[in-house]
């Protein structure tokens, strides 16, 4: 039996994909009765979806107009929510891009600041070359452990465990730097990440070892405490990425 949690749960989500879509493009008026006799669900329950809807900024009720749909400008472009369903609709490739370029201006701050830390603190978790000793809860080491988990991935062809690491990798990063502007910012990173599980004309090409080995090089440079090349190795990282997907976009 399907719950009210659950007819809300599939009105937002068909409406939100339409809207993120172009199916419903800016200035569609949503009518919640025509909406709610496709949907087979109450009114209340349309109502509560537009309202979530109104919060994402993709709709807005307007006195003698009704509900009305806004354009991309007025949209929430950072929410995971908005980020997911902008990863199954056409402008898959914009967000990445465009995510991307604002992820070049973030992370290697981000990791630069870590590795700043790490340095301060004199943990650098480093034993030779590869090893790891000292605290591994510290930021350093969860940054480096995801990294290395990333590679031994690579080696077993687990796509799952490798994009479950990435996620970790980058959130480590973030929410490590100390910036709680930055920390907020990983549920964005991650939900840009989780698209390309579903992306169909996103190959898994850069699900690599070269990959993986350009995000150790951020954990080794930050456990290092090496803060200038933290933030360069990681500006690498994030422009390869960018070009990629610059180049696999479709002609328009």
């Amino acid at each position: 039996m399907t719950t009210a949690r659950g007819l809300h749960a599939h009105v937002l989500e068909t409406l939100g994909q339409r809207i993120v879509d172009g199916v419903l493009p800016a200035g569609t008026v949503v009518r919640p009765e025509l909406v709610a006799s496709e949907s087979g669900v109450s009114r209340s329950v349309v109502r509560e979806a537009l309202r979530v809807l109104q919060s994402l900024g993709l709709v807005e009720p307007r006195q003698r107009v009704g509900t009305q749909v806004l354009p991309v400008s007025s949209w929430e472009l950072l929410a995971p929510t908005v980020i997911r369903w902008r990863g199954a609709s056409p402008a898959y490739f914009v967000q990445q891009r465009e995510l991307l370029e604002l992820r070049l201006g973030v992370e290697p701050v981000a990791a630069a600041l870590v590795a700043g830390n790490a340095g301060a603190s004199g943990d650098t978790g480093l034993s030779g070359d590869t090893g790891l000793t000292g605290d591994t809860g510290s930021p350093g080491q969860a940054v480096l452990l995801a990294a290395r988990d990333m590679l031994d991935a690579w080696g077993r062809e687990d796509s799952r465990a490798y994009l479950e690491a990435d996620v970790r990798f980058h959130r480590a990063l973030l929410t490590g730097s100390g910036n709680a502007v930055f920390t907020h910012f990983a549920g964005t990173v991650e939900a840009l990440l989780r698209t390309r599980t579903s992306e169909s004309r996103d190959t898994i090409s850069r699900w690599t070892r070269d990959a993986a080995v350009r995000h150790e090089a951020v954990a080794l440079a930050v456990v290092a405490g090496d803060a200038a090349a933290a933030g360069e190795a990681a500006t690498a990282l994030l422009r390869v990425t960018r070009d990629e997907f610059i180049a696999e976009a479709p002609s328009a």
